[in-house]
């Protein structure tokens, strides 16, 4: 160390060159490498941001929640607005899951309240498997027949979906206009089944 610095000392722009290149190099580094590491502060790309995105609904749909968290979280501080407002949404279930073992889903509506959540986020399974849970606890209950009827739809499955929301309608007729008027029920509105079920009047 001590040779070191007399020759600096000396020589002050031969070391000023040697030691101004290495540093350069090391710091321009980080940036490229900061995307892919789910600990750097540094946002990542569109590009990468995507990737963190996508890797980390394969850990959600896994149930590895804290692991699909660090990528949601890192997917949220990219430049894509739409991947970032996900990416929350995302963190915040991740973030009620992770709580669950503490404070966990007791009532019909709980259950109804969080399944509509999830089919916002197009968790449709999830939202199934929860509105099915506060079903259990209260069979009744016609807007939880009727949110299972719109994540049945979403998910394909048209069966299930025409018994749900049939089942609403007859607990609560105006779910019937409800439906009439439900963007997300509105492809199904031409089929022979829920035509009938949703304008009886035209028979």
């Amino acid at each position: 160390m001590p040779v070191k610095k007399k020759v600096a000392a000396v020589k002050p722009k031969q070391v000023d060159k040697r030691m101004t290149k290495p540093q350069a190099s090391k710091n321009a580094k980080p940036p490229e490498n900061a995307p892919k590491s789910a600990g750097s502060g540094a946002p990542p790309n569109g590009a990468n941001q995507m990737a963190a995105f996508e890797a980390a609904m394969k850990l959600f749909h896994a149930r590895k929640l804290k692991e699909a968290r660090e990528l949601f979280l890192q997917a949220s501080k990219g430049p894509e607005r739409d991947v970032a407002q996900r990416a929350n949404l995302h963190i915040a279930m991740c973030d009620r899951r992770l709580q669950q073992a503490v404070v966990s889903l007791g009532s019909a509506e709980d259950y109804y309240n969080y399944g509509i959540a999830l089919i916002n986020s197009r968790n449709l399974p999830e939202a199934r498997a929860h509105l099915e849970k506060g079903l259990q606890i209260s069979p009744s209950s016609d807007h939880i027949h009727y949110a299972l009827a719109v994540a049945q739809a979403l998910s394909g499955d048209l069966h299930g979906a025409h018994e749900s929301l049939k089942r609403a309608i007859e607990l609560e007729p105006r779910n019937r206009l409800t439906a009439r008027q439900d963007t997300d029920l509105a492809p199904l509105a031409s089929q022979p089944l829920f035509s009938a079920l949703l304008f009886p009047e035209r028979k």
